[in-house]
């Protein structure tokens, strides 16, 4: 049997965001945040569960999870198969709106609550060598915080080691179930993690399921044929800046050239007008001449 891929979104969220898979998502979460040197949570709410209404091609279904702590702290949590590109921005900006849609009209600054942004990259987008990258607003000379409203997690799948080997516990066993291209190790995983135990047999019954894996065909074409339009569009962007610079350049050299044809004529003995009517220069531009 053919496993699916737990790194397209919609197989993600139903792994992660099941709300009977509540303890799976808690069990990552942790480990996550440990990694991180953060506390564990005790308990977490998913506020967007997944549902049959996640339609694989609805441009409007969500599958990012979103979860809250029981003191309030937001986490979004971003599985991404194909670089979007402009990642960084992207993630500030939808980061902003998570943390501003908490304060309602006349509500007090101090209602606001930390959000944390944990994104999963099947790709590299970080100038270092980390799996696991975590952000926070820091003042450059001491390290002292300004807030700590704000954290940002970055785990780019092609980053971990083609060594890695499974843990007796650890953010390493995750990851290396969500990259997904070697499941020899699967048993060491099982033991060593209870509750990837259950991410795996939710998987492996997905694979099983036809509607899932019709859907799961469906949002996997769709993401191949969104990231293919958006690689066609840079190319083309790329190809048309290079045709109107070329275009430009050539301007320019052709004018630079008359205008050395200008100087020898004038050197010549020949006066302005009849320059200006030999090149076609105007009288401004044989002014401006060295």
């Amino acid at each position: 049997m053919e496993l699916l891929d737990p790194r397209v979104d919609f197989v993600f969220k139903r792994i992660f965001a099941s709300v009977s898979n509540k303890d799976v998502l808690l069990a990552f979460l942790n480990r996550v945040l440990l990694d991180a040197g953060d506390p564990p949570l005790q308990e977490v709410v998913l506020l967007n569960p997944y549902t049959d209404k996640d339609d694989p091609l609805d441009k409007q279904s969500i599958f990012d999870i979103w979860a809250k702590t029981v003191d309030g702290r937001l986490i979004n949590i971003e599985m991404q198969l194909f670089n979007r590109y402009d990642m960084e921005k992207r993630t500030l900006y939808y980061w902003s709106k998570r943390y501003s849609s908490q304060l309602q009209t006349g509500g007090k600054y101090t209602e606001l609550k930390k959000c944390i942004t944990i994104n999963i990259l099947n790709y590299s987008v970080l100038p270092n060598e980390h799996t696991h990258s975590v952000f926070h607003l820091r003042e450059d000379g001491s390290g002292a915080k300004l807030t700590d409203d704000i954290e940002i997690h970055f785990l780019e799948l092609p980053k971990l080691n083609t060594t890695a080997v499974p843990g007796e516990e650890g953010l390493v066993n995750w990851l290396l179930f969500l990259k997904g291209n070697d499941n020899s190790n699967w048993e060491v995983l099982r033991m060593n993690e209870p509750a990837l135990r259950k991410a795996m047999e939710t998987l492996e019954f997905l694979s099983q399921d036809s509607e899932a894996r019709r859907k799961y065909e469906d949002r996997q074409k769709f993401l191949h044929d969104e990231a293919s339009q958006r690689d066609g569009a840079q190319r083309e962007g790329f190809a048309k800046g290079m045709e109107e610079g070329m275009k430009e350049g050539m301007k320019e050299g052709m004018k630079e050239a008359k205008l050395e044809i200008a100087r020898k004529l004038l050197q010549m003995g020949l006066d302005l007008p009849a320059i200006q009517t030999a090149t076609g220069l105007s009288e401004d531009e044989l002014k401006s001449m060295n």
